[in-house]
């Protein structure tokens, strides 16, 4: 859980960190790295143009992320173009402005930026609920490797078996089931 945790604190900096990217000079600016400098498609300008960042990996140098969709993307080859590369995987609503982000107003401004925010949640989501799913399933594996392949717990009585609804002190014909709301 404390995984789980750290996971969205670094998302939640990572979110705010990315609002700053809506520059193309600032996205420019992270591809100081970037293994295609000249004579190809996937230069830092065109990476930058279609709304990549670079995020370089210890044994991933040509690591590029949409700082608007987060897709991400790597091993790129010389002859990628980095607009379809990125229209092809994804519907980015960056790359699909009508005009140019500086001659936005500022309800399309915070109209985009509640689609960034969205899009974030929702992938942020999925990875929180399956790091959740891993670790309800090595959970449980760890529980039956401790008790064994067979739970041990008794059996539930059959329904409608008065003897066994009976409780000491009290009669079954009295007590009321709890019941959940069709909410």
């Amino acid at each position: 859980m404390e995984t789980l945790l750290q996971e969205l604190t670094s998302a939640s900096k990572l979110f705010a960190d990315f609002k700053e990217m809506y520059e193309y000079e600032r996205r420019l600016k992270t591809f100081t790295k970037w293994p295609f400098q000249e004579n190809c498609k996937c230069t830092p300008e065109n990476m930058a143009k279609a709304g990549f960042i670079h995020c370089p990996g210890e044994n991933e140098p040509d690591v590029a992320k949409c700082f608007f969709c987060l897709l991400e993307l790597a091993d790129w080859e010389p002859n990628d173009d980095p607009w379809e590369e990125h229209t092809k995987r994804h519907t980015c609503d960056f790359l699909s402005l009508p005009k140019h982000f500086d001659e936005l107003t500022m309800e399309e401004y915070y109209m985009l930026e509640m689609t960034r925010l969205r899009t974030f949640i929702c992938k942020v989501g999925r990875c929180t609920i399956n790091s959740f799913q891993e670790e309800v399933a090595a959970t449980r594996q760890r529980l039956v490797d401790y008790f064994g392949s067979k739970p041990q717990l008794p059996a539930p009585p059959p329904p409608g078996d008065e003897a066994a609804a009976q409780q000491p002190g009290g009669s079954a014909a009295g007590q009321k089931e709890p019941r959940t709301s069709g909410l």
